[in-house]
Parts: structure tokens; C-alpha cells; sequence
């Protein structure tokens, strides 16, 4: 990565998702202050801050600072509300505080929108198409199942 200011807004956007790759990485080998410091440096550029604000969350909760994951995570939601993932973390950051009824709180309000607003699941062409058909079979079973009982009424009632 060159040490010059990203200009345009793709190079922008790439040195944010660098930063979190990075970020990523760094928390993993416990190097809390270097991922820190990463994305601080990404959230000048207000992209992904959502992302932004769940990792440095992340990593703040590794490193034992709960008030500060407990903020960054706040941050997240404020950004997206449907984060279910931050509010998920949230829930778990007022567990490790001892906030139990935040913390049943906060869970049973992540476990609502995970149900509300579930995770899109990319799908190959050969899945939807799969998918497609396993409808389109069901369809015609369920219409078959119909033009039955119609028929056995009619002929009941007839």
C-alpha cells in the first residue's frame, strides 16, 4: 500500500477495504493499536463506516476495552440499524459488563431482526434455477391438489 493520500473516491473505497483486511489481520495476531489505528484512519473517508465501527467493536472487545466496544458498537447501529452482527456483539459486551438485563435485552432484540431481516445468501445461476423449479413443482402439486377437492365436491354435491 503507498504511503500517498487516496484522491478519488475508488481509491478511496479501496483503501478502506484494504484497512479492514488489514485490520482484520492485525487483531487476529493480537496487534490491537496497529488495527486501531487503521481504522480510525479509514473512517476519514465515511465509507463502510458501519464495517468500520463493527471491527473496531471487534477489536476492542479482544483487547478488553468494553466501553469502547460497547460506543463503536452503538456507532454501527447508528450508521445500520439492521446490523443485527453489532447488535449481536453489543448484547455480548453488556453480558461481560455484568449488564444482565441490557444483555437479555440487547440478545433478544438481535435474535428479532436476524429473524426480521435475514442475511441475503448469494445463490448460482444453477441454485436459482434449482430453486425455480422446486417451486414451479410445488405450484402444480398445489394446484392439482385444488382441481381435486373441486372435482370430489362437485361430484359430492351434484
Amino acid at each position: 500500500m503507498n504511503t500517498t493520500q487516496p484522491r478519488t473516491p475508488e481509491e478511496q473505497e479501496l483503501f478502506v477495504l484494504d484497512a479492514l483486511a488489514r485490520a482484520e489481520e492485525h487483531r487476529k495476531r493480537k496487534e490491537f493499536k496497529e488495527g486501531i489505528k487503521l481504522l480510525v484512519e479509514a473512517l476519514r473517508y465515511g465509507i463502510k463506516k458501519e464495517m468500520i465501527y463493527f471491527r473496531l467493536g471487534n477489536i476492542y472487545i479482544d483487547a478488553g476495552d468494553l466501553s469502547r466496544a460497547e460506543y463503536a458498537y452503538k456507532r454501527a447501529l447508528e450508521v445500520d440499524p439492521r446490523h443485527v452482527n453489532a447488535m449481536h456483539n453489543l448484547a455480548v459486551v453488556y453480558k461481560r459488563q455484568g449488564k444482565i438485563s441490557l444483555f437479555v435485552k440487547t440478545y433478544k432484540k438481535a435474535q428479532r431482526m436476524e429473524l426480521r431481516h435475514p442475511r441475503r445468501v448469494p445463490l448460482s445461476a444453477e441454485e436459482k434455477k434449482r430453486l425455480r423449479m422446486l417451486g414451479l413443482r410445488w405450484s402444480l402439486i398445489a394446484a392439482a391438489g385444488i382441481i381435486i377437492v373441486l372435482g370430489a365436491l362437485y361430484l359430492i354435491l351434484r
